[in-house]
C-alpha cells in the first residue's frame, strides 16, 4: 500500500470511480434510497469485486460503500455497526489500495433532499450526536482515513469537524458545491476554513 503523504509529493494520487456507478454496470440495483450500500448489504461479494476492479484500473484510493449506512436511518441499527464494518473488510480485501471509509451527510441517511440544501433544521450539537456513533465505528473499522463526503452546509461541516478532531483520525472532506446554503458570499471560504481545520 502505498504512503498517501510521500506519493503525493512525487505525483497524484489516483482515486476510485463512482461505486454505485459501477456496481449499476455490473448490474446491480442502486435505485433504492439505499443506492450502494443496498448491494453491501445484500451482495457484499458484488462490493469486494467492484473494489477489485478499481484496483485492477490503477486505483491508489478506494472509498468504502458505507455513504448511505447510519443509524436512525432506514437500516435497523443493529444492523449498521456490522455493514460499517462489512465496508471497510470488502475495501481492504479487494486489492492494495489505501482505503477511506465513506461518510455521507445527514441528508444522504434521510433520502429526504436534504443531502442537496443543508435544510436539515438541526444545530451544531444536534449534528454532532447524529454523526458520532458512525464516525468511532468507521473509525475503529481498520480504514486508512475516512472520507467525509459531499457536506451540504457550514452547520454539519463544523459539527463534523469537531467530532474528527476529537476521533484524531485522518480525514478528507469534499463539499457539495451545489448546496444552496453553500451559494450565499463567503460560505465556500469559510468552510475551506473549517475543513482545514481537519
Amino acid at each position: 500500500m502505498i504512503d498517501l503523504g510521500t506519493t503525493l509529493a512525487e505525483r497524484p494520487i489516483i482515486l476510485d470511480g463512482g461505486l454505485g456507478t459501477l456496481l449499476e454496470s455490473r448490474g446491480n440495483d442502486v435505485s433504492s434510497s439505499l443506492w450502494s450500500a443496498r448491494v453491501l448489504r445484500d451482495d457484499p461479494d458484488e462490493v469486494r469485486a467492484a473494489h477489485a476492479e478499481f484496483v485492477t484500473a490503477g486505483a491508489d484510493l478506494l472509498i468504502t460503500a458505507s455513504y448511505q449506512v447510519g443509524f436512525g436511518a432506514e437500516i435497523p441499527d443493529a444492523e449498521v455497526e456490522t455493514l460499517l464494518r462489512r465496508s471497510v473488510t470488502l475495501a481492504r480485501e479487494a486489492g492494495d489500495a489505501v482505503v477511506a471509509a465513506s461518510v455521507g451527510p445527514l441528508g444522504a441517511l434521510r433520502a429526504d433532499g436534504s443531502e442537496y440544501t443543508g435544510d436539515d433544521g438541526l444545530t451544531v450539537s444536534e449534528l454532532r450526536d447524529a454523526h458520532r456513533r458512525r464516525l468511532h465505528v468507521l473509525a475503529d473499522a481498520g480504514a486508512d482515513l475516512l472520507a467525509v463526503e459531499t457536506v451540504p452546509s457550514l452547520r454539519e461541516l463544523e459539527a463534523l469537524a469537531l467530532e474528527l478532531a476529537d476521533l484524531r483520525v485522518p480525514a478528507i472532506v469534499s463539499l457539495s458545491a451545489d448546496s444552496t446554503s453553500l451559494r450565499t458570499p463567503g460560505a465556500l471560504s469559510r468552510a475551506f476554513e473549517i475543513a482545514a481545520s481537519v
